[in-house]
C-alpha cells in the first residue's frame, strides 16, 4: 500500500455501527462491507496474525478508506447493500443472475384473463408465484387453463371478437367473449383457479362433488357430467404435485442453501407455495473473498431488498446479521423472518436444498473443467501461443434474402457470455449478398471494439468457408483492428456435424479435425450458438416487416391509423379477422377507409 497508514486510520474509528469503503490505485471502490463495530472490524484487516490469501491479496491493493457511521445494523445493512450496487466492486459478493422470476397473473377485468407474467410487481390483478423457472409456470398456466377453461387473449382482442376462437374449439376457453358462458360461472370458475394456486385443492374437491352431486339430484347431468370431469382433472393435476406439506398446507417460505469450492459458490432457492414445493433454481454468486455465512448474508440482501420477500427465509447457516435482514426486509404487507431451522419438516426442506446445491456446484466444477480442457485442445489444434480466454463468432440469416440479420456471440471462461451477444439489422445491401453482410456486421462491431465500447477477442470464429472469411478480413481492414487470428468454419460435403473444414486466415488449404476433437466440440458449440441467435433475430425481423408490409400497402393508412388498428386488435391476425364495423370503430378509421381496409385484406369478398 501507497501512503495508506492502516494503524493511524483504525485508531481514529468509532465503535459505532456503520459501512466502511476501500479504495484500489485508481480511485475506484474494490469493496463495501458493514459492521457493528468499525473499529473491531475494519482493525481485523491489518492483524499481523492475518493467514487468509484473499485477504490479504485485498489488503495489499488498499489505496485509502472511508467509513458512514450509522444509528443502527439495519442502516447500515442498507446502506451496503445500495453501495455494492451503485459501484459493484470487484472484491464484493455480487448476485450476477439478476433475471427476475416468473408469475401467474389474473388480470384486474370483468371476465380476469390467467396469463404467464414476468416484470414489475406493480400491476393491476392478482400475481401467483414466484415459480422457479418459465416452465413451472407456464405447465401450471396450461393445466389450469383445461381445467377451467379460462381466457388467455388480450383485452383488446376479448372485447372485439364475434365469435368463439381456436381455444374456445380445442378446449381451452369458455368463451366469454361472445357470452357462452355467464358473468357468475366465469367468476366461479376463477374463483377455483386461485383455490389451486394457493394450494387448497382438497378443499376444492370437496366443492366440486358437492355441486356435482346437487346438480345429479336436479337432473342436470350434463352440468354433473362437466363437474365429474373437472374432479378427475383436479385429482391428477394433484397426482403431479408429488412434494406437499399436508401438515403445513399454508406455508411460505424461500430455502436457501450454500455449498463453496474455492472462489467457486452455489445458492440453490427451494420455493415453497401453500405448502407445496414449486422447485428449485441455483444461482452461481462471485465470491472473491467471503466466508460462507457472508456470502449467503450478502445473497438475502441482494436478491430481497427490491422484491416482495416471502415470511420465512430459511437458510442453511445461521447469520449473523439475522436481526438486520429481519428488519430490513419486514415492510409492506407482513413480516420477515430469516432463520435456520434445527429440526421438523423445514429441516427436512434444507436438506433437500442443500443436496441441490452440492450437486449443482459438483456439475458446474465439472462442467468448467470440460471447457477448459476444450480450450486447450482449441489452442493446439490452431497452433495459438495461449490458450483463447474470449471467442466471439458471426453467423448471418435471411430468407431468399428477406429480412437479413447478422448475429455476434462471446464466449468466454465460463461459457456464453449472453449480455455482450449483439445482432446486426443488415441494410444497403443487394437481397442474398452473405459476403457483403459479413462484411458489413463484422466492421460495425470491430469499429465499436476500436473505440472501446467492448474487449479484443482472441479468437474469432466466422460461420461460412474461404469466401466468408475473406469477406470478415475486408471487415476488420475497413474498422482498423484485428484480433490474433480469424477462422472460417465451414460445414462438410453433406453438411453433417463433425466434418467441418477450418479455414485460417493465411493459409491456403483447410484443416480437418477428427470428429472425436475436443477443439471441434467447442467450435461446433459456439458456430451452432451463433446460427440460434442469428436465425431467432432474423424470424423477429421477418415476422415484423411482413405484418407492417401488408398494410403498408393500403392507401391512406398511414403509420399511426396502423397502429392504433394493430394495438386495437392485437396484432394482424386481428385486423384481418375484423369486419367492417369492427375496422371503423379503431381511432382515426372512417367508415370508408374501414371498407377500404376490409376489400384490400379481403379481395371480391364483398
Amino acid at each position: 500500500m501507497s501512503g495508506f497508514d492502516s494503524a493511524e486510520f483504525v485508531a481514529n474509528l468509532p465503535t459505532r455501527p456503520g459501512v466502511y469503503r476501500m479504495y484500489g490505485a485508481a480511485e475506484e471502490v474494490i469493496y463495501v462491507g458493514k459492521a457493528r463495530n468499525l473499529k473491531s472490524r475494519v482493525a481485523s484487516y491489518f492483524r499481523p496474525d492475518q493467514v487468509s490469501s484473499k485477504v490479504m491479496v485485498l489488503v495489499r491493493s488498499i489505496e485509502r478508506m472511508e467509513v458512514t457511521v450509522t444509528n443502527s445494523d439495519t442502516e447500515a445493512l442498507l446502506l451496503e447493500y445500495n453501495l455494492i450496487k451503485e459501484h459493484r466492486p470487484r472484491y464484493n459478493v455480487i448476485l450476477r443472475d439478476d433475471k427476475s422470476f416468473p408469475y401467474l397473473h389474473i388480470s384486474a377485468h370483468p371476465f380476469p384473463r390467467l396469463t404467464f407474467y414476468r416484470g414489475s410487481r406493480k400491476i393491476a390483478g392478482r400475481l401467483f408465484g414466484p415459480y422457479p423457472d418459465s416452465r413451472a409456470a407456464r405447465g401450471t398456466l396450461h393445466r389450469l387453463q383445461k381445467l377451467f377453461r379460462l381466457r388467455g387473449c388480450k383485452d383488446s382482442y376479448f372485447e372485439n371478437r364475434s365469435r368463439p376462437c381456436l381455444e374456445h374449439q380445442i378446449g381451452r376457453c369458455s368463451a366469454p367473449c361472445v357470452g357462452l358462458i355467464s358473468a357468475d360461472a366465469y367468476e366461479s370458475d376463477i374463483a377455483a383457479a386461485v383455490m389451486v394456486l394457493e394450494g387448497r385443492n382438497e378443499e376444492l374437491a370437496g366443492q366440486l362433488k358437492t355441486q356435482m352431486e346437487e346438480a345429479a339430484a336436479r337432473l342436470e347431468f350434463e352440468r354433473a357430467a362437466a363437474l365429474r370431469d373437472q374432479l378427475g382433472a383436479l385429482a391428477s393435476l394433484q397426482a403431479q404435485q408429488v412434494i406437499s406439506a399436508a401438515d403445513a398446507p399454508d406455508a411460505e417460505a424461500d430455502v436457501l442453501a450454500l455449498a463453496m469450492e474455492g472462489q467457486e459458490a452455489c445458492v440453490a432457492l427451494l420455493i415453497v407455495r401453500g405448502g407445496r414445493i414449486l422447485g428449485t433454481r441455483h444461482y452461481f454468486p462471485r465470491v472473491p473473498i467471503d466466508e460462507p455465512d457472508a456470502v449467503l448474508s450478502a445473497f438475502v440482501a441482494q436478491h430481497y431488498l427490491e422484491q416482495d420477500p416471502p415470511r420465512q427465509i430459511l437458510t442453511s447457516l445461521e447469520l449473523a446479521d439475522a436481526e438486520a435482514l429481519n428488519q430490513a426486509l419486514t415492510r409492506g404487507r407482513h413480516t420477515v423472518e430469516v432463520k435456520r431451522p434445527q429440526r421438523g419438516l423445514k429441516a427436512r426442506w434444507l436438506d433437500m436444498a442443500q443436496e441441490n446445491a452440492d450437486n449443482a456446484l459438483r456439475m458446474r466444477l465439472a462442467s468448467h473443467a470440460g471447457v477448459e480442457e476444450q480450450r486447450q485442445a482449441l489452442a493446439e489444434a490452431l497452433g495459438m501461443a495461449t490458450v483463447p480466454v474470449r471467442i466471439e463468432c458471426f453467423d448471418v440469416s435471411h430468407t431468399q434474402g428477406e429480412a437479413t440479420v447478422a448475429s455476434c456471440v462471446v464466449f468466454g471462461t465460463q461459457g456464453p457470455v449472453k449480455q455482450e451477444y449483439r445482432r446486426f439489422k443488415i441494410t444497403g445491401l443487394s437481397p442474398g449478398d452473405d459476403y457483403g453482410a459479413m462484411r458489413q456486421a463484422v466492421e460495425r462491431r470491430f469499429r465499436r471494439i476500436a473505440a472501446g465500447e467492448s474487449s479484443m477477442p482472441d479468437l474469432l470464429l466466422i460461420d461460412g468457408g474461404a469466401g466468408q472469411l475473406a469477406a470478415a478480413q475486408e471487415g476488420l481492414a475497413l474498422a482498423g483492428c484485428s484480433p490474433a487470428l480469424t477462422v472460417g468454419v465451414a460445414k462438410g460435403a453433406d453438411r453433417r456435424a463433425g466434418q467441418e473444414r477450418l479455414f485460417l486466415a493465411g493459409q491456403a488449404a483447410p484443416s480437418i479435425l477428427p470428429s472425436d476433437s475436443k477443439a471441434l466440440h467447442l467450435i461446433q458449440r459456439i458456430r451452432d450458438e451463433a446460427h440460434r441467435f442469428a436465425i431467432t433475430g432474423h424470424r423477429r425481423s421477418r415476422a415484423k416487416s411482413r405484418q407492417a408490409s401488408l398494410l403498408e400497402t393500403i392507401p391512406g393508412l398511414g403509420p399511426g391509423r396502423r397502429r392504433n388498428l394493430l394495438q386495437h386488435f392485437g396484432g394482424l391476425q386481428g385486423v384481418v379477422k375484423a369486419g367492417v364495423e369492427d375496422l371503423a370503430m379503431v381511432k382515426g378509421v372512417s367508415r370508408g377507409l374501414a371498407e377500404s381496409i376490409y376489400d384490400h385484406l379481403h379481395p371480391g369478398a364483398r
